[in-house]
């Protein structure tokens, strides 16, 4: 079944009467199509992931690259139907095992990771920082292809994410959520 004639709500409960082709996101129970990824978003999702995957092997985190999904503010006893917020992000890592169950992550991932394409870029710097931060997540990632950075939020003091790194193609970013962690943004930003 494809995406059902337009609602005013749409609920976890619909998307997974979905096709699983049609990628959706919804928000506050409003529905979100996303665009299939370029084939450099995916080059740089790939090099994200496996080295997150290489420095968590045999620890208690795990790393999972889209489609994945993550609803953020469901509670104990929600129904499918109660879960209006489903995101997929490009990389979550989680280190709260509880979290997870057949259908993806309830509640935050520790580490997020977005990586802009032209029709996300306005999605994931305001809409979706906004969203995790009110979620709790502990460390947001901006990757940029145009630009070859990223960008590392972190929360403050009241807990909202704020900008705390902006690294280049030549940098060594640090992952603050996993002691010892870095990821060598030239291989992921690598020249074609």
């Amino acid at each position: 079944m494809s995406i059902p004639a337009k609602k005013e709500q749409y609920t976890f409960a619909d998307i997974l009467s979905w096709d699983e082709g049609e990628r959706v996101e919804i928000i506050n129970g409003k529905a979100f199509m996303m665009a299939p990824p370029s084939r450099i978003h995916q080059k740089i999702s790939m090099e994200l992931s496996r080295q997150l995957a290489n420095y968590l092997e045999g620890k208690k985190c795990e790393v999972y690259p889209a489609p994945f999904g993550v609803r953020l503010f469901e509670q104990t006893g929600d129904s499918l139907e109660d879960i209006d917020t489903v995101v997929e992000p490009d990389i979550s890592v989680v280190c709260d095992k509880s979290k997870l169950d057949k259908l993806g992550c309830r509640g935050a991932p520790d580490l997020i990771i977005e990586i802009l394409s032209p029709s996300s870029l306005r999605h994931d710097r305001l809409v979706k920082l906004n969203l995790y931060q009110q979620a709790g997540v502990q460390e947001y990632w901006i990757a940029d292809p145009e630009n070859r950075s990223v960008m590392v939020f972190l929360p403050d003091s009241s807990g909202s994410l704020r900008l705390c790194e902006d690294y280049g193609q030549k940098d060594v970013a640090k992952v603050n959520v996993l002691d010892g962690c870095f990821i060598e943004l030239s291989k992921v930003f690598s020249d074609e």
